[in-house]
C-alpha cells in the first residue's frame, strides 16, 4: 500500500485506488515566539496528551506578537525583543514546518501587544502598544506586500485578544488603554470583513475588564480566556455567541489555573487549546471542550519548555 498527499489523500494497493479530500478543519496548532525565544511548538490535536514537538523557529526572537492563518500557512506579526519593536511578519508553511519561518511583507507600523484574526483569504492585525487603534490587513495570496491599513478599532488598546467566525466577522476583546493608569477594558469590537474600512462597532462586553487574555472559537461562538485584572491573573473564560453578540459574554468553566499572556488555537468545531502563559512562566496547555464548556478546562500535554514560554502567539491548520 502507498499513501501520498498532494492536495488530497490518495490510497492505493491491490489494484484499488481511492482519493479522499484533505481535512476541512485544522488538525494541529502552532505556538510561536515568547519572552526571549523564537521557538515554534506544534500540538497535534489527535495526540494532545504528548509534549508539543519543536519545529523550525521564527525568523527572530520576539514576544507580544499575534498570529492568524489558513489551513496551510500561519502568519505571525509584530512583537518586540526589548527594543526595537518589530513590524516583521513571518509565514510558517505547515507542510514544511521544520524550516525557519519565511519573512513576508511587514505590518504598516511596528507594534506589540497586538491581536489577530482572519478568514480563508486575509488576516487582520488590530491594536497594539502606542496605543494603537489601527487595523492592518494581510492578503495571504500577496503577502510580500506591506499590510494595508483598514478601518480602526473603536478605541486605542493593546494586549487584547481576537477570534473569528471564519467567514464574515472578527471580534477583538479586552485589552489595556495607555492611560489613565493603564486601565483594562471589557469592550468587544466587531470588524465586518467585507466593509473593513469602517470603524469597528462595539458589541456586548466581556464579563469583566481584563488584558493579556487569549481567544479562539468556532463559526458560532468565541471563548476569551484568562488575562489580568488587578490584583492578579484570572482563570475566567467568557463565551460570546456571535448571533447575539450585543449581550454581555457569559461566564463558562474556568481554566485549570490563573494565567495571562497565553496563546490559543482551535480545531474549529470541538476544542480550543490555550498554551503557555504566566505567572511561572508555564508550559501548561488547557483544552476546552466547546459542547461542555461549563467544566474546568482539562490539562493536556505541555509545550516543550516552561522557560519564557509566555506572551506568545498561535495559529492552526492541517499538519
Amino acid at each position: 500500500m502507498s499513501v501520498t498527499f498532494n492536495g488530497a489523500f490518495t490510497f492505493s494497493g491491490g489494484g484499488f485506488t481511492a482519493t479522499l479530500a484533505p481535512p476541512s478543519s485544522p488538525t494541529a496548532g502552532w505556538f510561536g515566539g515568547g519572552r526571549g525565544i523564537s521557538t515554534v511548538n506544534r500540538i497535534t490535536y489527535a495526540t494532545d496528551t504528548a509534549t508539543a514537538s519543536e519545529r523550525g523557529p521564527l525568523s527572530l526572537v520576539r514576544y507580544g506578537l499575534a498570529a492568524t492563518g489558513d489551513l496551510t500557512n500561519g502568519w505571525f506579526g509584530g512583537g518586540k525583543y526589548s527594543f526595537p519593536i518589530f513590524s516583521t511578519v513571518d509565514r510558517i508553511t505547515y507542510a514544511t514546518d521544520t524550516a525557519t519561518a519565511s519573512v513576508r511583507g511587514p505590518l504598516s507600523s511596528a507594534r506589540y501587544g497586538v491581536a489577530a484574526t482572519g478568514d480563508s483569504t486575509n488576516g487582520w492585525f488590530g491594536g497594539g502598544y502606542g496605543t494603537v487603534s489601527r487595523v492592518d490587513r494581510i492578503t495571504f495570496a500577496t503577502d510580500t506586500a506591506t499590510a494595508s491599513v483598514r478601518g480602526p478599532l473603536s478605541s486605542s488598546v493593546y494586549n487584547l485578544a481576537a477570534t473569528t467566525d471564519g467567514t464574515t466577522y472578527g471580534w477583538f476583546g479586552g485589552g489595556r488603554f495607555g492611560s489613565p493608569g493603564y486601565a483594562s477594558q471589557s469592550t468587544v469590537a466587531r470588524i465586518t470583513y467585507a466593509t473593513d474600512t469602517a470603524t469597528a462597532v462595539n458589541r456586548g462586553p466581556l464579563s469583566i475588564a481584563r488584558a493579556t487574555l487569549a481567544a479562539t472559537g468556532t463559526n458560532t461562538d468565541g471563548w476569551f480566556a484568562g488575562g489580568y485584572l488587578s490584583p492578579g491573573p484570572r482563570s475566567t473564560v467568557d463565551r460570546i455567541t456571535y448571533a447575539t453578540d450585543t449581550a454581555t459574554a457569559s461566564v463558562r468553566g474556568p481554566l485549570s489555573t490563573v494565567r495571562q499572556y497565553m496563546a490559543a488555537s482551535t480545531d474549529n468545531t470541538t476544542y480550543g487549546w490555550y498554551g503557555g502563559g504566566s505567572p511561572g512562566p508555564v508550559s501548561t496547555v488547557d483544552r476546552i471542550t466547546y459542547a461542555t464548556d461549563t467544566a474546568t478546562a482539562s490539562v493536556r500535554g505541555p509545550l516543550s519548555a516552561a522557560l519564557y514560554e509566555y506572551n506568545l502567539a498561535a495559529s492552526s491548520g492541517i499538519q
